[in-house]
């Protein structure tokens, strides 16, 4: 059986069929990683994957039916798995090892999964374009002179080049949607709380959520079945049941109210991605889609109040690492004030430190207020602006970036550009909406770009539906 083009909701029958074993699959998928280790996507093949495939093929054998037996999959290097390492790309947890389970992970343990590696990423979440791990740049699978996105470079990647048929990423703001768009497959940001986020190394916690990578829309709604659900770990997990996704793609958007906002008419132009999304939006009117010009007044403000809040927030989170308890302990300290200061100094890369100095200061005494309640009050005014659009359109769409992957190093020196690059995505982490990145259309030299579906909390099936239609009909562009 040819593996290359299988799909995961193939390759899942397939092996529950017993048409193709786990074991073989999973050797496939391991060989394809072995044979892209130049993209430095995947920072550690797990030496137990065969053997749990083994095993998982022995329960189908014996009749389990789990939604993912015998599947291999990738997750990012900030999600738990008991035994194995989870360093985040940082050199500070290096050779952590997780000692529990993410609630995402015994998820698809659960559903028969078969874990394969670890994926390579910014450090700590931290970063546009994967250039920011202490483990070496990921290149972009479609071509090598550039990034593949970031933070969830290496799990997009891995998914584009054929490494697996599904990885997981996290989404604080864009980190799964951007690399998506970069590397031409689908990345979803749930709504916050859809996915429990327990076990997964905290960035910025009010914002992020944990979605996966496909490469198709079917396959990602799939996925995200099995990852949905409240969790008794994860108080701000919505305590609800997962739901089937693939049932509300229904192939037709006739009667869909699109928003399309004002802001954003401004915002591309002379962009790259201007045409592609123009082309969007006569394809979905001439489908039969209602097009409504609808306006969020403080999009633009979105961006600042993201480097606001994220930092704010990851310096909180950061502050566990201090050299005592889990992380790497500098050797040169010679008294308590120094394991932390330079233990810290040591361990935290260029960007993850830059973050810090912005949260602390925003957070400081005689600052909290002229930034940080700022950014607080901003976030609810853009949620209230928000409910207006979807009181009156189904989705609204956005690109998912200002164009196509930029090269390797272009931005390093200019870490404005490179948060520029967030743009698009920004919004959707601070409303806690649901936003999914599939491709559509090229840039100048070829490469694809993405477009974003939003829709309100918990509409995740509204998404899938419009995502669908688009990727089975875009041949009519």
């Amino acid at each position: 059986m040819n593996l290359k083009d299988l799909s995961l909701i193939d390759l899942a029958k397939a092996i529950k069929e017993r048409k193709i074993s786990s074991y073989d699959a999973t050797k496939y998928y391991i060989e394809k990683c072995k044979e892209n280790a130049h993209l430095n996507a995947i920072l550690e093949i797990y030496d137990d994957a065969l053997e749990n495939a083994k095993i998982m093929d022995e329960k189908i054998a014996n009749g389990f039916e789990g939604k993912l037996a015998g599947v291999p999959v990738v997750i990012k290097d900030n999600i738990l798995y008991k035994g194995k390492i989870a360093s985040c790309s940082s050199k500070f947890l290096e050779n952590y090892v997780a000692q529990y389970n993410a609630d995402v992970v015994t998820k698809m343990l659960d559903a028969g999964a078969v874990i394969i590696g670890r994926a390579n990423m910014d450090e700590f979440a931290m970063g546009s374009s994967t250039e920011n791990s202490a483990f070496g740049i990921t290149k972009n699978a479609l071509d090598e002179s550039r990034v593949p996105g970031g933070s969830s470079g290496g799990s997009a990647c891995a998914v584009a080049a054929g490494m697996c048929p599904v990885a997981l990423g996290t989404d604080t703001g864009g980190s799964i949607r951007q690399p998506s768009s970069y590397n031409g497959v689908v990345g979803i940001k749930p709504t916050y709380g859809r996915v429990s986020r327990y076990g997964v190394v905290a960035f910025a916690s009010s914002i992020e959520q944990v979605g996966p990578i496909t490469k198709n829309v079917k396959d990602n709604a799939y996925m995200l079945e099995v990852l949905s659900g409240g969790s008794e770990h994860d108080e701000t997990s919505l305590k609800m049941d997962s739901c089937n996704f693939l049932l509300q793609i229904k192939g037709d958007i006739k009667g869909l109210k699109v928003g399309v906002l004002k802001e954003i008419e401004d915002a591309v132009k002379g962009l790259e991605v201007e045409k592609a999304y123009n082309d969007a939006k006569e394809f979905l009117a001439n489908n039969g889609a209602q097009i409504i010009e609808t306006s969020i007044p403080d999009f633009k403000l979105a961006l600042p109040c993201y480097y606001i809040i994220a930092p704010a927030e990851a310096t909180s989170n950061l502050g566990r690492f201090d050299g005592v308890k889990y992380s790497k302990r500098s050797q040169n300290a010679k008294d308590v004030d120094e394991i932390y200061i330079k233990s810290r100094s040591e361990g935290f890369g260029k960007e993850v430190k830059r973050r810090i100095m912005l949260g602390n200061f925003v957070l400081s005494s005689g600052y909290f207020d002229a930034y940080y309640n700022k950014a607080k009050k901003l976030q609810q005014k853009l949620k209230n602006e928000a409910k207006t659009v979807f009181e009156k359109c189904d989705v609204f769409i956005l690109p998912t970036t200002t164009g196509e992957a930029f090269k390797i190093g272009e931005k390093m020196g200019d870490p404005v550009s490179m948060y520029k690059e967030d743009l698009f995505t920004i919004l959707t982490n601070i409303l806690g909406t649901p936003s999914i990145s599939i491709p559509f259309g090229k840039g100048k030299n070829g490469l694809p770009l993405g477009l974003q579906i939003i829709a309100d909390n918990l509409n995740e099936g509204v998404i899938y539906n419009v995502a669908d239609f688009i990727e089975q009909n875009l041949r009519e562009v």
